[in-house]
């Protein structure tokens, strides 16, 4: 049983960020970039932090970035972070493209282009197979695990379908914060400016 002071004492579940794990931002951050996301660890090491917003969309599709990808669907293109924004990256379900890193059990982030590019003018649909990011999110040595302590994240594991599509995106921060129960769970109902309610 909690009381009120307790469901609005926001803190961390204590489970350690490693690749493959996401980062699910408290209800209350009102952080332009980060605020209400979910973010896909992509590497997590002494030397610093990489991930990827998934539930960002631009105003943008792969066709306006590529022209000589003929897609018969329009791709969306999401905004992975506030660094390298004019750097495309791709998470895929792929598993024979070449110099791919591995993130999670049958995700993996980048590799061999050429190969994504043929994979789609073949015909094959990119439904939870494929996503695009302009841009990364990147942590200094220390800041994630700093920014954890300051309970400005929750860490779950990763739930590589919802990832993968893009309609559960839309509902990605309430649907990952309500699986971890408990206070969690009610948090996701908060309005992420309280006067606002």
């Amino acid at each position: 049983m909690y009381t009120n002071a307790d469901i609005f004492k926001i803190e961390t579940n204590h489970i350690v960020p490693t690749r493959g794990k996401v980062l699910i931002s408290e209800p209350f951050l009102c952080d332009y970039m980060f605020g209400r996301s979910v973010v896909l660890l992509a590497d997590h090491t002494q030397d610093g932090t990489m991930g990827l917003v998934m539930n960002k969309p631009l105003p943008l599709f792969l066709n306006d970035l590529l022209s000589e990808i003929n897609c018969r669907e329009d791709i969306p293109i999401y905004k992975g972070g506030p660094m390298s924004t004019d750097t495309l990256f791709y998470l895929h379900t792929l598993e024979n493209i070449t110099d791919s890193l591995p993130i999670a059990n049958g995700l993996y982030l980048n590799g061999d282009f050429t190969a994504i590019k043929q994979f789609m003018t073949e015909g094959n649909s990119i439904k939870g197979r494929i996503r695009f990011f302009l841009g990364y999110s990147g942590w200094e040595p220390g800041q994630l695990k700093k920014e954890i302590e300051e309970n400005t994240w929750l860490v779950d594991k990763a739930d590589i379908p919802s990832l993968m599509d893009e309609k559960a995106c839309r509902n990605l921060w309430k649907d990952a914060l309500s699986k971890l129960g408990g206070k969690y769970e009610m948090w996701s109902r908060f309005p992420q400016i309280p006067t606002l309610n």
